[in-house]
């Protein structure tokens, strides 16, 4: 009984706070879907393998109350990228109480990323047919100090969760749909500086890259620093170089020795 009273009054103040927030705080509302844009029907289950989504893309997904979803875009510097959410969620009836969802943006370097505005975690009523979440991400920087966590031109990840929920909801079926929006006007004086490269992690992560490869394989052989005898032994390993030489070293020092301990036999006379 005394959980009940808790969580009513939990989703009294929520709702509460929501009606004070101004409507620019809300939601991020400025994402807008483009003309002829194929809907994303599905969802990673993680980082590695988050759906690729381009903005103005809309998605609309059927889940299970409880489950984690990604979805990953690109930007660059410049753009301001909004994230709007929303979640059909069971029918009253079926539900015991009332849910919080989150939305959270991560960076290529999985480096969460703050909102300036949008509703990252709501609160759903226990009586609520859905709920909208939103974020808004900073200008997107062309540069930043390694120090900084200010967004870079590259991959971002947007994960939707659902982090306080009764757990005889659980597994309950629900409908998402999402939309990115992007305003590519940088609306701001050019910085001195350029990111080398986009922050993009590995599209096939486990696979080793042909530049990764030709160094290993250089490593191994010994080529890659191979001190005095660089160039010397073109065609054949070091290792091969130093192996024979320690046997041969092992093999003189054994015969020195055996010659050293030898003691010539005496024979006995009567």
């Amino acid at each position: 009984m005394r959980n009940h009273v808790i969580r009513a009054a939990a989703l009294g103040a929520a709702a509460f706070g929501a009606a004070l927030l101004p409507a620019g705080v809300a939601a991020a509302d400025n994402a807008t879907p483009s003309p002829g844009a194929t809907t994303v029907t599905t969802a990673g289950t993680s980082f590695l393998t988050a759906t690729v989504v381009n903005p103005g893309q809309p998605v609309r997904v059927s889940a299970s109350t409880g489950d984690y979803l990604y979805w990953s875009f690109n930007a660059t510097a410049g753009q301001v990228n909004d994230v709007s959410i929303t979640v059909t969620l069971p029918p009253a009836k079926s539900r015991h109480g009332g849910s919080v969802w989150a939305v959270e943006v991560f960076d290529g370097l999985r480096r969460r990323q703050a909102c300036t505005a949008g509703a990252q975690t709501p609160m759903a009523a226990p009586d609520a047919a859905s709920v909208t979440l939103g974020c808004t991400l900073r200008r997107v920087r062309p540069w930043a100090e390694p120090w900084s966590g200010d967004p870079l031109p590259g991959t971002y990840y947007v994960r939707l969760s659902v982090t306080t929920l009764p757990e005889e909801d659980r597994g309950l079926p629900t409908e998402v749909e999402m939309l990115i929006g992007s305003d590519g006007n940088s609306g701001s004086a050019p910085e001195d500086g350029d990111l080398k490269a986009p922050l993009v992690p590995a599209a096939k992560p486990g696979k080793v890259l042909a530049a990764d490869a030709a160094t290993a394989t250089a490593e191994q052989s010994g080529e890659e620093d191979g001190g005095w005898f660089d160039g010397w032994f073109d065609g054949f390993s070091s290792r091969w170089i130093w192996t024979s030489v320690g046997g041969i070293l092992a093999a003189v020092g054994g015969v020195v020795g055996f010659a050293l301990t030898r003691r010539p036999r005496h024979r006995s006379v009567g």
